[in-house]
């Protein structure tokens, strides 16, 4: 059960944020789709594929890609209001989709017999992968790769999923508020990882 509520979740908060991105920067209702459906499944066809998974599995979530097409639909016919506050809410959402989507990669690796250190990149390319292919297209600097924390979240719920929290799914569902609360706390008070200063 928690597998589907996380791709759910998942899927909805990247297509929305990817839907507001191309509004912002007004793309047309094809450039909309476009960028809302690879936020929503660009990380997790990227993890499939380097984890030996066969691509065409992503073509089987028929469910999703309604689910993501009624989204970004909604968005495209009533996004004004919701665009003058994205600063707010698109980091809500980028930061739901984070944490849903970095615990459903994780399982999906532990449930395969990864490493430990194999959960935590599948946690990392799930979870971050659609947000940095939807802002490479949409022509900005990625989000992981800024001074705010990002990607390390990814990699946490990875590393907590690995170690067994995978067999609660009560445990997985507090995970994924406390991840998308530190996304959204390191964002709004500018928490930063150590970097040279050279």
């Amino acid at each position: 059960m928690a597998w589907e509520v996380f791709s759910f979740i998942g899927t909805a908060a990247f297509a929305i944020s990817g839907a507001l991105i191309a509004m912002e920067e007004k793309y047309d209702i094809f450039g909309v789709y476009i960028l809302g459906m690879v936020t929503a499944f660009g990380g997790g066809a990227v993890r499939n594929v380097l984890l030996g998974l066969p691509a065409s599995v992503l073509w089987s979530q028929n469910f999703l890609f309604i689910v993501a097409s009624i989204l970004i639909t909604f968005i495209f016919f009533f996004s004004k209001t919701i665009i003058n506050h994205w600063n707010r809410w698109g980091t809500y959402f980028d930061a739901i989709g984070l944490a849903a989507f970095a615990i459903q990669g994780a399982m999906l690796a532990v449930n395969m017999n990864m490493s430990l250190f194999a959960v935590m990149v599948a946690a990392v390319l799930t979870g971050a992968g659609g947000g940095v292919i939807r802002d490479l297209l949409a022509g900005r600097r990625p989000l992981v790769f800024k001074r705010d924390i990002y990607a390390v979240w990814a990699a946490g719920a990875g590393f907590f999923v690995g170690i067994g929290l995978h067999g609660n799914d009560w445990a997985l569902y507090g995970l994924l508020v406390v991840v998308a609360t530190l996304r959204i706390l390191s964002y709004h008070y500018h928490w930063e990882l150590p970097r040279s200063d050279s």
